[in-house]
């Protein structure tokens, strides 16, 4: 608590012992209890007045609201996705495969228009070949 190790503790022990003498030592040891004790009993009876006034004033309710909130089967989540058909069944099977259908069906539109980029973009390059070979000098031939 008080970030003291054994060798303070040691230390602090014989300075005790040469101040007060070992004739007066239990009793002190014994007061120190007593003041300990009554710390703990009067920070016990702290605690359990706040909790009493946390009580009275509804604070409890809140805290159990709260946490009923944060868990999704208190809070009725799953009776809200049953509500809404959200849940798995028949139903999400049926969903799951007209997802997958459309997966396909995109899948294969972006394919073939992939398809189509790549063709036009190579119909384009050898255009652009042809006419790069047009336009260049023929070349003269030496004799």
């Amino acid at each position: 608590m008080f970030g003291l190790g054994w060798s303070e503790m040691l230390v602090v022990g014989i300075v005790a012992l040469i101040v007060i003498g070992p004739k007066d030592l239990p009793g002190l040891f014994r007061t120190m209890g007593e003041m300990s004790g009554k710390a703990r009993r009067m920070a016990r009876e702290f605690s359990n007045a706040m909790n009493q006034a946390a009580d009275q004033s509804g604070m409890k309710d809140v805290k159990n609201t709260l946490n009923a909130a944060a868990n999704p089967k208190k809070f009725g989540a799953d009776k809200l996705k049953e509500a809404t058909g959200m849940t798995k069944g028949p139903a999400t099977a049926e969903l799951s495969a007209e997802r997958q259908a459309a997966k396909e069906k995109m899948s294969k539109a972006m394919g073939d228009a992939a398809i189509a980029r790549k063709a036009k973009e190579a119909e384009e390059a050898a255009a652009k070949a042809a006419k790069a070979v047009a336009d260049s000098p023929a070349p003269e031939a030496k004799s």
